[in-house]
């Protein structure tokens, strides 16, 4: 059975009441509640644990990773985040959320800023499927609409995605690309924008779709990591 950790800061939920309110038992749980129940093997990791939860016995032991953070990036050890891009780079799947985009794990892996516009304005938020026959949007509708989110907008710092499966409008008219694919050495990373600490969002059945689907196509493949460095030729060659 595939094993997925999700990984949160857990900083708001301890400081914020409206957060509290709203994801009583950390953000984490609530992601790792729902794909528990899709039938995924699900165990959470925090930024307060020894090595952030995140030890090398932790992710040999994982296929798909799921990270949210927002206030406490910079809290993040450089040595857990060299040894969550090895594993990326190995084959582990990576679903990063929301805010997750500054982290120092989405920046190391994407090499840009992933820098943008953002609001808290309470706004509508319509996320469209660009891309319907993407495994990531099977079971979604056209679109995905959120009652109150935070705007995130255009122009988002990153590299040109390998796919682009949901791009988001907002109630005052920024665009936004919202769910990018990614391919990094033999891992697959999907970035998936909605999920602001203090809005319901992951309880929407929709959003949970998405991330549970994300989790799957994330899920390492069976081929064997390439071999590199001097190789013995196939065949005979002159010089051997």
């Amino acid at each position: 059975m595939m094993k997925v950790t999700v990984w949160n800061e857990n900083r708001h939920e301890q400081t914020n009441e409206k957060v509290q309110e709203v994801y009583p038992k950390g953000i984490h749980e609530a992601i790792a509640d729902f794909l528990t129940k899709a039938g995924v093997d699900t165990r959470t990791a925090t930024l307060d644990e020894p090595e952030h939860g995140l030890t090398e016995e932790v992710l040999e032991q994982t296929d798909v990773l799921v990270w949210w953070g927002h206030v406490a990036h910079h809290e993040v050890s450089d040595e857990v985040v060299r040894r969550v891009q090895q594993r990326v780079l190995a084959g582990m799947g990576l679903i990063v959320l929301h805010s997750g985009h500054f982290s120092k794990i989405f920046k190391t892996l994407m090499g840009t800023s992933c820098d943008l516009k953002w609001r808290e304005a309470n706004e509508k938020e319509r996320l469209w499927v660009v891309q319907p026959n993407h495994p990531i949007a099977d079971g979604v509708g056209e679109y995905i609409e959120l009652e109150k989110e935070e705007m995130y907008g255009e122009h988002f710092d990153i590299p040109s995605p390998d796919e682009l499966v949901f791009v988001s409008w907002f109630q005052g008219g920024e665009v936004f690309r919202s769910g990018c694919t990614f391919h990094r050495g033999m891992g697959k990373i999907f970035y998936f924008r909605p999920g602001h600490e203090t809005y319901p969002t992951y309880y929407n059945k929709d959003i949970q779709q998405v991330i549970i689907n994300a989790v799957k196509w994330a899920e390492p493949s069976n081929r064997t990591n390439p071999v590199y460095g001097n190789a013995k030729p196939l065949e005979d060659v002159p010089g051997e």
